[in-house]
């Protein structure tokens, strides 16, 4: 269906992909791997044409359609969620696509209410599933879905993969969630160096062959060093003596023609990261007792009670907008509430979020960022830490005023763990981590001596790690004993009783209707407006700092050119990143208004 070959391109005279070849054929479920940087998007966006290569061509069968999901995206229509959905229906029966429309944005974590909304009074992730159920529903010969589970919640995940499952789609789609790989392919592709390496197996097992291959390589690789620094010796030594001029000249000539090899030997597999000593804090470091929280007259949860005991891991999972991360920044106390939340005694919380990457300082390097807080033997080993977090090599010197957001993030979450605490709090940890440094990261905290509250959506990461769920959703939390699997399992069960439940919902609205009537419709429509005002103001927010970021993207690949470094190219640099920074403050303040 697709061709791929002899495919090479090049950025600034530095080479992405060199040679590469491979088929994609109907029903293909790929998955599109590497390290961050390898090449992933760039071989997306030329077989979506978006890139033109630098040599070889792409060719598809007449009538192939492709669909292209990209991470970052801006939106600019005003139409409703039923109406922005509808622009891709083409002319098939439409009852049937409405049916199918509605299966797509519900299975997306959508509701029947949502339908009729302005899409722009949804966040940038919710924007994101709009495009996908978009996507999915003109049933492209191709799907190109580049990182698509990174704005979806678990149950969003599950039926995206069963969607896959039964697509006569073929896809090719990068993720660095193993489980989501795991379930929604059968074919792995490896971008490495410049080079591709095809299996065909699903990633789990495409890793154990990997790291064959990838031993052999290095054996094969060393010996090559070992023969050349023997062939050079023998030059150097000999390059002057008569008698051994043909043999020199011979040994010359082999060197010239041997097709030297390459080997990514960085392995962070083996690297050990323990996190210090965690102080010793009181029995119970979290106690919540009937905990409410408001924003205006939305109720994001109420009558909230748990208790959080010392050295437990807990996740905390549910649908986007449920207020994992409100109950987090109340814990923070960065927010007010009713009802009681007492933090235990002794307690030091070590707290990651996306705006901790706000906090570095610009005029530091990487390594001088991480060296400042390390302390005792971890201290020998910063260089192999940032290699872990793909900092490795010239990047642990790069001043933190030019790293890209997902960089900054992946720098203030190394500086969390070697920090002291006796409380980690982790709002999705996981975003801007590849495989190998979330594997580093689970293990330092699987054998963190301190608690631990996890708010992600990453199965793989959360197995093994969490022994206790808290599910939120329909403004209450529910507590669930045993790890993720232990919960998914007891979902599936409890989504019998969802069906019994939604067959007495008509008797519960009738009353209801007696309450919501005893507001004043004049109440009830101002509180509407107030509200949709301000949800638009916040997309507006999220749309102008899309744009800003797309243009620090922009002005960072600017200035990897030397050439273009100029003090006029720096200072649009410092002032789009303070724009940026501005317009954070502004989307914080507006949502915590909301």
């Amino acid at each position: 269906m697709i061709s791929v070959e002899h495919l090479s391109i090049e950025f600034s005279s530095r080479p992405i992909l060199d040679d590469i070849s491979f088929l994609i054929h109907r029903k293909d479920r790929i998955a599109l791997v590497g390290k961050n940087g390898a090449g992933k998007t760039t071989l997306l966006r030329l077989i979506a044409g978006e890139y033109e290569p630098t040599s070889g061509h792409i060719s598809k069968e007449s009538d192939c359609t492709i669909g292209y999901l990209p991470q970052v995206m801006l939106f600019t229509d005003h139409r409703t969620l039923r109406e922005e959905v509808m622009t891709v229906h083409t002319g098939e029966d439409e009852a049937r696509f409405v049916a199918e429309m509605d299966r797509t944005l519900m299975g997306l974590g959508f509701e029947r209410q949502d339908l009729d909304r302005p899409c722009t009074e949804f966040s940038g992730g919710w924007r994101m599933r709009i495009e996908l159920a978009k996507l999915l529903l003109q049933h492209p010969d191709l799907l190109l879905l580049d990182e698509p589970t990174n704005h979806l919640d678990i149950e969003s995940i599950q039926w995206l993969e069963e969607f896959l499952a039964q697509s006569p789609s073929a896809v090719l789609l990068v993720s660095h969630d193993r489980a989501f790989l795991d379930h929604a392919t059968n074919r792995t592709i490896e971008i490495t160096l410049g080079r591709i390496y095809d299996y065909n197996v699903p990633y789990s097992q495409f890793v154990s062959l990997r790291q064959e291959r990838h031993e052999q390589q290095v054996r094969a690789y060393l010996n090559q060093q070992k023969m050349i620094e023997e062939t050079e010796a023998f030059i150097e030594r000999f390059r002057y003596k008569a008698t051994k001029a043909v043999q020199v000249q011979s040994r010359i000539k082999q060197l010239d023609k041997l097709e030297r090899l390459e080997v990514d030997l960085e392995d962070t597999s083996r690297l050990n990261l323990r996190f210090p000593p965690a102080p010793r804090s009181g029995d119970f470091p979290v106690i919540v007792e009937d905990l409410r929280k408001d924003f205006g007259t939305k109720t994001v949860f109420s009558d909230v009670t748990f208790t959080i005991r010392r050295g437990e891991k807990v996740a905390f999972v549910g649908k986007n907008g449920e207020g994992k991360t409100t109950l987090v920044r109340c814990i923070m106390g960065q927010l007010d509430y009713l009802g009681t939340l007492k933090i235990g005694h002794n307690v030091r919380i070590g707290y990651f979020a996306q705006n901790q990457a706000s906090l570095l300082d610009d005029n530091l390097t990487v390594f001088e960022t991480i060296d400042y807080v390390a302390v005792g033997d971890i201290r020998t080993r910063i260089r192999d830490i940032l290699g872990a977090f793909m900092f490795g090599g010239e990047a642990s010197d790069k001043k933190v005023k030019v790293l890209s957001g997902g960089e900054r993030s992946r720098l203030a979450m190394i500086r969390l763990l070697l920090e002291p605490c006796n409380l980690l709090i982790l709002d999705e940890p996981t975003n801007h981590l590849d495989m190998q440094s979330k594997d580093v990261l689970k293990a330092a905290l699987q054998d963190f001596n301190g608690t631990l509250i996890c708010v992600s959506h990453d199965r793989d990461f959360l197995d093994g790690l969490v022994t206790k769920v808290y599910e939120f959703g329909g403004g209450k939390v529910k507590e669930h004993l045993g790890g993720i699997y232990d919960f998914l399992r007891a979902k599936k069960l409890d989504s019998l009783q969802e069906l019994e439940r939604k067959q007495v919902k008509p008797a519960a609205k009738q009353e209801t209707a007696g309450s919501a009537a005893k507001q004043s419709y004049e109440q009830q429509k101002a509180e509407a407006a107030a509200r949709r005002k301000k949800e638009k103001q916040i997309a507006e927010t999220e749309a102008e700092i899309t744009r800003l970021e797309n243009e620090q993207k922009q002005m960072e690949e600017l200035l990897s050119n030397p050439a273009q470094q100029t003090q006029q190219n720096f200072q649009q640099y410092e002032h789009i990143k303070h724009a940026i920074q501005q317009k954070l403050y502004e989307w914080e303040i507006l949502s915590d208004t909301l």
